[in-house]
């Protein structure tokens, strides 16, 4: 097997089976970022073959990059073409590799019109770990969206959970510490925070896009175009978030990836896989209004430090993030009407059963108010008083 390296520095492992096919697929396992080039190849028989970690034993298939145990890796058309390279030639067109090896080349091409659909570069974003290809790949395919170039929602299964580089420590949310603000450091600590929360919303965005592509309401109708505009919008939105704040991490002589994450977001997406009413509660409803709750505070240890670059990229996320809430509660409203559901009693029952605790206080009302939750969406879900 070959590890194949793009420009950029991302890897891909390149298969060559004895009877002749070629297969591709990152070469990072999607579980803890083993190294499958150094994995084996099993025959599980009428042609399946999977590519086998050997961190953690993770099998993936090497035609659809599917694993046994639940994950998914992104695997990727591969072109075969006779030439006269040399062996390890390799060479780039419009910054794609075009990998060579010995009489046979290996191109990863762009997709074909039957596959530049929205969900397709929804999926191809899940699965890029560089989260500052993933921010720029978002604003790309925004941009083509909106301007009609992309014209088909379509369909692809997402993979179970997004790609992330190697180099990321990865903690328990509770284990990581942000710092109150009071030092450079502890800000530095706050903005990396944020950043790897926009690098999780950016998944989160496309994720909602892919994996409920499609969904039928109780009428039998299809949701509505308009529904993944505006997740498409959020998606550019959070790209930028992204950006803003890795560009202000780097001013303040740090960078992305110098402390440690957590994927807490996640796991509840995970845990809302199967529930686009659910995933709209939680995700949007909850988490990000929680967003909302927190930036007063935020906002304030930034500001006493007089940090006002900093203060400048939190507003402009702040103001954003209001309209995210309120896309995720206009789609759960809709859907509820659609279905005939009381929207507040199904939210509540929703939050109750995905969301672990209550609600706690203090809450930014102006804020929610703006995105449209008033006081009856989320003060029922606070702890009674004892």
């Amino acid at each position: 097997m070959t590890r194949l390296y793009s420009e950029d520095g991302e890897h891909i492992v390149l298969v060559h089976t004895e009877d002749d096919r070629f297969w591709a697929m990152d070469s990072s396992c999607p579980h803890e970022g083993g190294p499958l080039d150094l994995g084996d190849i099993e025959d599980l028989g009428d042609g399946k073959r999977v590519l086998v970690c050997p961190w953690h034993h993770f099998d993936f298939c090497l035609e659809t990059g599917a694993s046994s145990m639940g994950l998914q890796n992104q695997v990727y058309e591969v072109r075969i073409f006779f030439s006269g390279k040399a062996l390890n030639d390799v060479k780039y067109i419009n910054k794609r590799p075009l990998f060579v090896s010995g009489k046979l080349s290996v191109d990863d091409v762009e997709p074909s019109p039957s596959e530049d659909t929205l969900c397709f570069w929804a999926t191809k974003i899940l699965c890029t770990p560089d989260p500052k290809e993933k921010a720029t790949m978002t604003l790309e395919v925004q941009e083509r969206w909106n301007s009609g170039e992309i014209t088909e929602v379509g369909q692809a299964t997402p993979p179970v959970q997004p790609s992330r580089k190697e180099n990321l420590t990865v903690l328990q949310p509770g284990k990581i510490k942000r710092g109150k603000g009071g030092t450079q450091a502890s800000r530095i600590a706050l903005l990396h925070s944020l950043a790897n929360i926009e690098q999780w919303a950016i998944d989160l965005s496309w994720d909602v896009i892919a994996r409920f592509s499609s969904v039928r309401l109780d009428t039998g109708e299809p949701l509505p175009r308009q529904f993944f505009s505006d997740f498409v919008k959020v998606a550019g939105d959070e790209a930028k978030h992204y950006h803003l704040l890795e560009t202000r991490i780097t001013e303040l002589d740090s960078f992305f990836g110098a402390l440690p994450v957590h994927n807490g977001l996640w796991q509840s997406a995970t845990d809302t896989s199967h529930d686009l009413l659910a995933r709209l509660a939680i995700v949007h409803m909850v988490h990000e209004a929680r967003g909302l709750d927190v930036h007063p505070q935020t906002l304030s240890r930034f500001a006493a430090q007089g940090d006002c670059s900093s203060v400048e990229v939190l507003e402009v996320i702040y103001q954003d993030e209001i309209t995210h809430v309120a896309a995720g509660l206009r789609w759960f409203t809709y859907i509820c009407s659609q279905e005939e559901r009381d929207c507040l009693s199904t939210f509540h029952d929703l939050v109750k059963q995905h969301f672990k605790g209550y609600l706690k206080p203090p809450f930014n009302t102006e804020g929610r108010k703006t995105a449209g939750m008033t006081e009856e969406w989320y003060v029922p879900l606070v702890k009674p008083p004892s």
